[in-house]
């Protein structure tokens, strides 16, 4: 079971918020990046990934996408 990017956010906040769309289907999602994102002061320079199982990909692309998060 390895971890695959499945989307980028600018801040943490949408990012948090796409993984809490996706556990509440029984996605589980973590977020990378985040700390390193507020270092810089939130404004994009570093993305906030999102990851889940690679087996659990396709279900969360297209969950993101339904929800207008992808």
């Amino acid at each position: 079971m390895s971890l695959v990017e499945l989307a980028r956010f600018g801040t943490r906040v949408e990012a948090d918020l796409a993984r809490l769309a996706l556990e509440a289907e029984g996605i589980d999602a973590v977020i990378f990046d985040a700390e390193t994102n507020s270092f810089f002061g939130g404004g994009g320079l570093i993305s906030v990934r999102l990851m889940v199982l690679e087996q659990d990909f396709d279900e969360a692309i297209a969950l993101l996408s339904e929800e207008g998060r992808s």
